[in-house]
Order: C-alpha cells, then structure tokens, then sequence
C-alpha cells in the first residue's frame, strides 16, 4: 500500500504504475499553453504526471531563488481536472509563487513527498517554452536552468523549447519531445536512483564504453538534453552542439541626454554564426536541435569532462544522441 493515499488514489494509480512518473515545470508560468500541451500529450500516452510550475512568468530568469521570501503554493485541481485524462493516469498539478528554480527545489526536496508522495517521478521535463534557447540562451534561461536545478538533485532533466516567437502551435514541438522523452525513459529506473544524491559526488559515471559512461551521467543527472525545435520543422532530428549567437542592439541610445529615461533590455538584431552541428544551424535548417549539456560547471568534481560531452553530442541514425537509441 502507498503510504497515506486513500483506496481511491491508489486504485486510479496502480493501473498506471508501467510507467514512470514524469516532473514537469517551466519558466513561462502554469498557465502556459506550452506546458498544458506537453502535459496532454504526455498524460495522454500514459505516463503519471506531477508538476510544480511558478505561479506567473518567470522568462530569462537563470537560476534565480527568492530568498526571505514565503511563497504562496497552491494545488491546482481545476487545471489537472481540464487537462488530465478521463480514467488516464494520475496528473497533479501546483503552482509556486517563485522562480522556476525555487519550484524545483520546493518540489524535490520535500514538496512531493509530503503532498504528492505516489508521485515518484524518473525525469523532469522542463517546458515547453516559447522563444528559443539556443546557444548563451542557456545562460539565461529559467527552462533551462529549471531542468539543471533538477539534475543538481539528481533527477535527469530534459529542457525543451519552441524556439519562435512567430507562432504558438506548440504540436510539433510536443511530438519531438515526447519522442525523446520516450527514448529516456527507456534508459532510467522507475523512480531516480540518485534523487537528492544520497552519496555526494561520490556517485560517479560508471561503464565499460563511453555509451554506458553517458547514459550512466544522464541517470545520475549531471547530463541533460536541451531541446529546441524550429518554427517549422521539416528536417528531422540532429544532435548538435551549442552555437555562437549575438544580440546587438539590445537598448535604443536615442534619449540617453534625458535623465531618468526607462529602458527595455532586449535585442533589435540577432546575429547567428554559421557554423555547421550547432543548435542555431539546425533550427534555422528546420531540425529539431538536442544539445546535450553539463549540468555542473567543467571544473567541478561531477562536471562532464570535455570527451566525454563531445562523445555524447554524437548522433545516431535517426539524429537522436547514439546512446538514446535501442
């Protein structure tokens, strides 16, 4: 029996537990059409589902916290009941008055184990969210930084985004990610062996090859998968390293004699480099880009070494990173 759940909740469950529970959170807030998408079209291929999302947009917010902050957190069954599957498998849904950051943090850490304790999840999925993060995106980025939060605590992550803000049909991009949700999943436990990292950074990549020495990262969450899919996607997969992109222009110097003007942060032009197997070339080629990325800094003691992240870039026959595939 799990522990107390009534009869009701575990029977819904049980039918279910085949599947791993999925984490799924994002920085464009619970409201988003982009994450309620992934979370139909997740739910709706059978995998249980629990999220914990900011309560409002929290974009380009990086690794943010609110510190001396309460923050209000609220179960939001009214979203679960619109999204969720009839007799489907289980979706519970909160919102946190935070940062994406603090949302993975509040949930990991102790949130879903005192409000959700059946959910369990294997993988968290961060997204979808709308605008790209390609390149020094991840730099900034609350999806992103969401999923590598995520991975801090030892639960593999995968971050993914729309990377377009000329439309918001999110049904390709929610196809690719499940795609390559499907594949990781086939790679991990039922639940996360390493969550909240039980041996510290004593618990290091293990295997004969470098595939095994890969997937053995991804599990312990010191990799993760970037995901940026193009505003048509017409060129399949590819798995590709980050690219080179510059933002120019970023604030209008016309007013600056007047004290006291506002200005807006932002870019009049992007410039992108082109230099081929990089996120920024696959997208504008109409592919759906996988960046594999560290989730430590290159010199800390679990940051992926520079072979070992080369390798996993690697593609395999349908463009899915090679060690995803069967």
């Amino acid at each position: 029996m799990l522990p107390n759940l009534s009869i009701d909740v575990v029977a819904r469950f049980r039918p279910f537990v085949s599947r791993p529970c999925l984490f799924l959170t994002n920085d464009d807030g619970i409201e988003a059409p982009g994450l309620q998408a992934l979370i139909r079209a997740l739910n709706a291929r059978g995998f249980p589902i629990v999220v914990m999302a900011p309560a409002r947009e929290q974009s380009a917010s990086g690794m943010r916290l609110s510190l001396r902050h309460d923050l209000k957190f609220v179960e939001r069954k009214d979203l679960a009941e619109q999204l969720g599957q009839t007799d489907g498998p289980p979706l519970r849904m909160f919102s946190l008055d935070g940062t994406p950051c603090d949302c993975v943090i509040v949930a990991l850490d102790g949130g879903l184990a005192h409000w959700a304790p059946e959910m369990k999840p294997a993988l968290c999925v961060s997204g979808v969210n709308q605008g790209p993060n390609l390149s020094v995106d991840v730099m900034h980025s609350g999806t992103v930084s969401a999923a590598r939060e995520a991975g801090l605590y030892g639960l593999p992550a995968i971050a993914t985004s729309l990377a377009t803000y000329a439309h918001s049909e999110f049904d390709e991009t929610v196809e690719a990610t499940a795609r390559v949700v499907e594949a990781a999943v086939e790679l991990l436990p039922k639940t996360a062996a390493n969550l909240l990292r039980p041996n510290g950074s004593r618990t290091r990549p293990i295997g004969e090859t470098e595939a095994e020495q890969i997937i053995d990262s991804f599990r312990n969450g010191d990799l993760m998968l970037n995901i940026n899919a193009p505003e048509k996607w017409t060129n399949g997969f590819q798995t590709v390293s980050l690219g080179v992109r510059w933002y120019h222009n970023a604030i209008d110097m016309s007013d600056t004699e007047h004290l006291g003007v506002a200005y807006e942060v932002g870019a009049a032009r992007i410039e992108d480099e082109d230099i081929p197997q990089t996120d920024c070339n696959a997208v504008n080629e109409g592919a759906v880009a996988i960046t594999p990325l560290s989730c430590w800094p290159v010199n800390h003691p679990l940051g992926i070494s520079q072979r070992l992240l080369a390798s996993a870039t690697k593609a395999g026959s349908n463009g899915l990173p090679f060690w995803l595939e069967k």
